[in-house]
């Protein structure tokens, strides 16, 4: 199903009907402010598994997630003052901070090897909006297969049948999220260059 939305001002009914297909365990399409991502809610196994296989990828390939606010992330990972200062003037952008799990991350998203978690508070309308009403994490990963990403909703749609619904809200980017990763003691790499300023980092 593809459900056009508004990209500046969500209709409140069609961000109502996406937050019901992520209860209900499905997966859904939609826009991140960066590449068009596939979702799905965090605690729900099955749904994080349909993931795995849309995308082609072994489930030893950690997921990233998108929470609404910096408040939220420390619920999911541990970050030390030195981390939250450089957040605090990133967030809501176009980064992903990987940072140690607590235990409220499902292991089948963790970075095995180092019980690290990727995250990111998202500055487009669409997935602020269905953060806010959903009130759980929502998976991210680029849509396509493992060495693609698709910006077209329709061909995303065509292409993943088994996706349950596309949000439609235009045209999505090429560019992923920059990645950077803090150590326990808040350390900073950064993993790999994408959407966002590194002049902003440091």
């Amino acid at each position: 199903m593809i459900l056009t939305i508004n990209v500046s001002n969500p209709e409140p009914r069609k961000i109502s009907q996406a937050v019901k297909v992520l209860e209900d365990g499905g997966v859904i399409a939609y826009p991140t402010g960066t590449v068009i991502g596939f979702g799905c809610d965090l605690y729900n196994k099955k749904a994080i598994e349909k993931v795995y296989k849309i995308k082609g990828i072994h489930k030893s390939k950690p997921l990233s997630f998108l929470c609404s606010d910096l408040s939220n992330i420390a619920k999911y990972a541990r970050v030390p003052d030195s981390a939250y200062r450089v957040m605090r003037r990133l967030i809501p952008g176009p980064y992903t901070f990987i940072l140690e799990a607590t235990k409220q991350v499902p292991r089948l998203v963790l970075h095995q090897k180092r019980k690290q978690v990727g995250i990111r508070v998202p500055d487009h309308p669409v997935a602020r909006a269905l953060l806010n009403e959903f009130e759980r994490p929502i998976i991210s990963t680029s849509a396509g297969s493992v060495d693609e990403v698709l910006i077209d909703p329709a061909e995303i749609a065509e292409k993943f049948k088994s996706i349950d619904m596309v949000l439609d809200a235009g045209t999505g980017g090429l560019t992923p999220s920059t990645v950077i990763s803090f150590d326990e003691d808040g350390n900073m790499t950064v993993l790999r260059e994408g959407a966002g300023e590194l002049d902003d980092i440091f």
